[in-house]
């Protein structure tokens, strides 16, 4: 399965891979797993669905800043791995939400991720998960993301 030509039928692409602002890598791959450091709904330079959800943000809106953090992930994997048709599975996604006080959706929200891995993979996009809610995150993001997928073996 062509994993890009997917998104394309789903009217998504990957954006440009953000230059970490720290001292850390897009993806740590050891062994057979790569792992994403948190990513936001940080696209070609845009920063979108700034603020706390349920306040600032809708649940609607920060559903998609998931799956545009989600599209991040995916395109640092694919500058790390080469072809995102490398990864075997995914195998758990991190989700924290900048909650408004009483805000108690972060599953919906993190759906927006969720539901697009499941798209593209199928049953291996199926995964282990955590929806956190949180009093802030970096540049006032409504969602920060982070995936562990298992990658094939290269002959």
């Amino acid at each position: 399965m062509n994993i890009e030509r997917r998104l394309l039928e789903l009217g998504l692409e990957l954006p440009e891979v953000a230059t970490p602002i720290g001292s850390y890598v897009p993806v740590q791959i050891w062994g057979n797993i790569a792992f994403t450091s948190g990513q936001t709904a940080f696209i070609n330079g845009e920063r979108r669905y700034l603020g706390k959800v349920g306040k600032d943000v809708s649940v609607e809106e920060a559903t998609l800043s998931a799956r545009d953090a989600c599209l991040n992930c995916l395109a640092s994997l694919k500058k790390e791995l080469g072809t995102l048709d490398l990864v075997d599975r995914v195998i758990k996604v991190v989700g924290y939400v900048n909650s408004a006080p009483g805000f108690t959706q972060q599953p919906q929200v993190i759906n927006g991720a969720s539901d697009l891995l499941v798209e593209l993979w199928g049953e291996y996009g199926r995964h282990a998960r955590s929806a956190i809610g949180v009093a802030e995150l970096p540049v006032n993001s409504s969602v920060e993301l982070e995936i562990i997928v298992g990658i094939k073996e290269i002959a």
